[in-house]
């Protein structure tokens, strides 16, 4: 999964003005300035704040961060099952037994966050996955 336009899904804590885009300035009124209503690539609080929202959502549905790495997030389900979630930037790597838990999990993402599926994994972090799905081996 890949979220489209990461960055811009982040709320902003504070004020933040920005001088007017090209080809967006109207004449006599050049001096004004842009109030940002959400965040923007490359403002320095940008990567934390979609953390913050992405954080938020998982804890909300039930999902915990696994304190190794704040970027793994997990859900046990009474049954034995178990989803596990790898974030990094804007991309995901979901992991599970069930897959129409995780294609319920992947429905709510796309609720809250302009989605891609980009299919079964067939790599991470320049690392190749290779599965036997028979055995439950990755």
């Amino acid at each position: 999964m890949a979220v489209h336009m990461t960055f811009l899904h982040g709320d902003l804590e504070e004020e933040i003005y920005m001088e007017q885009p090209e080809g967006f300035r109207v004449k006599c009124k050049e001096h004004l300035v842009c109030r940002l209503r959400k965040s923007l690539h490359g403002l320095k609080q940008a990567p934390r704040q979609w953390y913050k929202k992405f954080d938020s959502f998982m804890l909300n549905h039930g999902y915990t961060r696994t304190t190794s790495d704040h970027c793994v997030f997990v859900k046990q389900f009474s049954d034995g099952d178990f989803i596990i979630l790898l974030l990094y930037m804007d991309d995901m790597l979901l992991v599970g037994h069930n897959m129409s838990k995780i294609a319920e999990l992947k429905k709510e993402l796309s609720k809250s966050f302009a989605m891609k599926d980009l299919g079964p994994a067939k790599q991470i972090l320049g690392m190749h996955i290779s599965r036997d799905r028979s055995s439950g081996k990755i």
